[in-house]
């Protein structure tokens, strides 16, 4: 794993540990899914078995408002819940510092003197912090963000990184890295591993990627297409290709999607575009926001013309898994990447049901799914196949999807910046 310092070379007795995860799964004040908690949680079990006491940061949500810059700091974004469901699964007594939810320009420090007594004092096992995107200088590009690495770094001995899906260059995730001995927690070792299956995969490889813009996938679209056997589009992103490819209109495409997919379909190679497979049966409906059967009905995609308008076109019809070239190359698949969610939810969701169901029957590939969208409708529109799939060791259920799809596109996960401030 080239030289990526890891957690299980450190010596972590009696030490302060400063432990980034993403526990990104807060909204509203509630749990969405508890998978990114408990696939941090043999890092975390490390740390205190071997004496450790940890400080837990993550970010939660987008507390910041973009066009004022102003943090609003509320129960909606705390981390109050995640150390709830710690205490209730695993008994741990972790404590968080009370900030001041007046303060709309962010936390700047803590009061590190009482954090010390915390930690000395047996009845608290850990910190957990306040959500990193309260601090004013998390997101920074100046001095702030600086400034906050040296605060939250100050008082402890060691920085482990266990959120691979936390890739931006965040304070949280690079400051620590400058001020302490620094190593790479199991999670983003693991991640790391079972990504060099879709780096490296066992041929035939099938890949499905869906999104909702169109510029964003261009980099990694382009970069799966060198490896892989076969590409599916799904969601805006074909909707977007079929405009540029077709000549028609979508309703809620936007012209600049528009020209996105058509660059990236000018920029094809025929080999590349051989290898797309694009789902022929797709379904339209005038309302994206309910599911009324009388206004919805089954597109063809051969049967599109120039000049064709239509409603929204808002999840893949189940037949198009049985066209024998989308059903041949899930069938011949050895290896099957999949960050994509074919409808739009929560109304349209025969598409993914009926495709995840079919990736299942395929039992020889590593199956390999990233996103929290991916796994949370695969998750809730397959729950049985969810279960067994936890423990099969031909699935992997990635906690981040950005992470991946850019890692993909740098054809390696060492150009991350947390991941590369990680190598010794």
């Amino acid at each position: 794993m080239s030289d990526l310092a890891r957690i299980q070379s450190a010596d972590l007795k009696g030490k302060i540990i400063l432990l980034r995860v993403d526990h990104n799964v807060v909204k509203k004040g509630k749990i969405k899914d508890p998978f990114r908690i408990d696939a941090s949680l043999p890092t975390l079990d490390l740390i205190i078995k071997n004496g450790g006491k940890p400080v837990i940061m993550t970010h939660i949500g987008r507390p910041r408002d973009k066009r004022t810059k102003l943090i609003s700091i509320s129960s909606d974004t705390a981390v109050q819940p995640i150390i709830d469901y710690l205490a209730e699964k695993k008994g741990y007594r972790l404590y968080t510092p009370q900030v001041d939810p007046e303060d709309k320009s962010g936390i700047k420090s803590l009061d590190l003197e009482s954090l010390k007594k915390i930690l000395k004092d047996d009845a608290w096992q850990g910190i957990y912090l306040p959500n990193t995107r309260w601090f004013e200088g998390e997101e920074a590009k100046d001095k702030a963000s600086t400034e906050l690495g040296k605060h939250l770094s100050s008082f402890c001995d060691i920085f482990v990184n266990d959120a691979f899906g936390s890739w931006q260059p965040h304070a949280s995730t690079i400051e620590p890295t400058r001020h302490l001995p620094s190593y790479a927690g199991l999670l983003m070792q693991k991640e790391i591993d079972n990504l060099s299956r879709v780096l490296n995969p066992e041929k035939p490889l099938l890949a499905i990627i869906a999104g909702a813009k169109f510029d964003t996938k261009i980099g990694p679209l382009k970069a799966m297409l060198k490896k892989a056997d076969h590409l599916v589009l799904g969601g805006v992103i074909y909707n977007a290709y079929l405009c540029a490819r077709y000549g028609i209109k979508i309703a809620g495409i936007t012209p600049e999607d528009v020209a996105a997919a058509s660059h990236f379909i000018d920029t094809l190679s025929p080999e590349e575009s051989d290898k797309l497979i694009l789902p022929r049966y797709l379904v339209e409906s005038i309302f994206p926001d309910r599911q009324d059967n009388s206004k919805i009905r089954k597109l063809d995609v051969t049967q599109f013309k120039t000049g064709d308008v239509y409603a929204y076109i808002l999840d893949m019809h189940p037949d198009s898994l049985q066209v024998p070239q989308f059903q041949d190359s899930i069938i011949k698949a050895k290896t099957i990447f999949v960050n994509a969610v074919m409808g739009f939810t929560p109304h349209f969701t025969q598409g993914s049901a009926a495709l995840y169901s079919s990736l299942n029957e395929n039992h020889q590939a590593n199956k390999l799914l990233g996103g929290g969208d991916t796994l949370q409708e695969f998750k809730i529109l397959q729950p049985d196949i969810y279960i067994k799939a936890l423990s099969d060791p031909k699935y992997y259920f990635f906690t981040g999807g950005g992470a991946i799809l850019t890692a993909i596109e740098q054809d390696s996960p060492y150009g991350i910046e947390p991941v590369k401030a990680l190598l010794k």
